[in-house]
């Protein structure tokens, strides 16, 4: 039984009752973050070093002084606080059920985390892409707190919050009398992050006659504040984030190509919720912790057909939209266990249903086979398929094409059988 936890363990090898070897087993059983040092003498130096074998952190022979223990026990206690930066980095958000404070245990989200483990500590630049709501902002803070540059500073800017008079200004600064009111200098963004990463998020609408400038820092790593003369030199590393799909605004000429490709070093494409109802359990636990605090409430779980209807439901908003809706359940709701009634209407009521198998009518003549009857129901089912990831997507192709997990030119070619139509 847990009582207590410990900064770190420092114990002899050789004890009456129990030796160090075992009261080791029993630290990295119970108590795997604490740092065990284990001080032996001359004769028994093969026992610690299988103890470092096991999961010691470290040894000290006999006679020691005290600046030897101080010293290990100083390695050992940093060891246990940059463990902990790792695993708590997000607390607001932290799990058991994810990494780096964010939950999910899906394949597409396990194929994410191994993404961030390989890039974190590099310098290029990631784009995050993805629907709103999905958690974008907690990609990059994880990209920030796994890498190098975790002590310095982490600058968010929300480029669809600035009105673009003023966006060159709050990227890159002013000099005092660059414009009225301009009566002090005033660091950019990149000046702040300098160090540090750069978090642009929603990238995407930003105008082409600041992509232009963007580029140019981003290229160079230098700029000039507004009004001013000197170049200021910068080392930032930046994450970029939109929901919108870059390459199509490429093609339509809204965002440049070539900054396109200068942000698109590392994409990262964040699932939608519908993708991974799995992990709605995991989610729906961690939001019922959250708001049992918060809300000063008593609710356990919620009961097997309430996360039905969670996870049949489309999640237009993702994970922002669900934790709206438990919060929301939570705060009306009066036992300890969510029921469906306990639920908004309008989330039971465009919660998706079982597909009805399509009606199949053998034609009175007998002249179609089994081959015609197929290719025809087939064909309905992709129609229908079609239509609803059109629908969902306001008839943006492109998007469809990626619901459906087919090429555009596929749903094109797709969309003319049927005579359908979309953007």
């Amino acid at each position: 039984m847990k009582l207590k936890s410990y900064d770190a363990v420092i114990s002899d090898l050789k004890m009456p009752r129990i030796d160090g070897m075992a009261l080791l087993h029993h630290v990295i059983e119970h108590y795997p973050d604490t740092p065990v040092v284990i001080l032996t003498a001359h004769g028994t130096i093969g026992g610690a070093v299988d103890a470092l074998k096991i999961g010691a952190f470290d040894y000290i022979t006999k006679p020691f002084d005290q600046e030897d223990i101080k010293n290990s026990l100083r390695k050992a206690i940093r060891m246990r606080e940059l463990n902990e930066a790792k695993v708590h980095n997000l607390s607001s958000d932290e799990t058991h059920n994810g990494r780096f404070g964010i939950i999910g245990q899906s394949p597409e989200m396990q194929a994410m985390f191994n993404i961030i483990d390989k890039v974190a500590r590099q310098p290029s630049t990631v784009l995050v892409t993805g629907e709103s709501g999905t958690g974008k902002e907690l990609i990059a803070k994880a990209l920030h707190q796994q890498s190098d540059r975790k002590s310095k500073p982490f600058i968010r800017i929300n480029c669809a919050a600035i009105p673009t008079t003023l966006m060159e200004s709050e990227l890159f600064g002013y000099d005092k009398g660059a414009f009225t009111g301009a009566d002090q200098t005033k660091p950019g963004r990149f000046e702040l992050a300098d160090g540090g990463t750069l978090f642009l998020d929603e990238i995407g609408e930003i105008s082409l006659e600041m992509q232009v400038k963007l580029l140019r820092a981003l290229q160079e790593s230098e700029f000039e504040r507004v009004g001013g003369i000197k170049t200021i030199r910068v080392n930032v590393r930046i994450v970029t984030a939109t929901n919108r799909d870059l390459l199509a605004a490429t093609r339509n000429g809204s965002f440049r190509e070539d900054l396109f490709y200068r942000l698109n070093v590392v994409p990262i494409q964040l699932p939608p919720l519908r993708s991974r109802t799995n992990d709605i359990p995991l989610l729906v636990d961690h939001f019922i912790e959250k708001y049992n605090t918060r809300l000063h409430k008593q609710v356990s779980h919620l009961d097997d057909d309430a996360m039905i209807i969670l996870q049949s439901y489309g999640w237009p908003g993702n994970i922002r939209e669900l934790e709206n809706v438990l919060e929301r359940t939570m705060l009306f709701c009066d036992g300890d266990v969510i029921l469906p009634d306990d639920l908004p209407p309008e989330l039971v009521e465009n919660s998706a249903e079982p597909s009805p198998i399509p009606s199949i009518h053998l034609p009175a003549g007998g002249d179609t086979g089994l081959k015609d009857v197929v290719k025809e129901t087939t064909s309905r089912i992709e129609r229908e398929y079609i239509l609803l990831a059109l629908e969902e997507t306001k008839g943006n192709v492109t998007q469809a094409a990626k619901r459906l997990k087919i090429s555009r030119k596929s749903l094109q070619n797709k969309m003319k059988e049927f005579n359908l139509r979309g953007e």
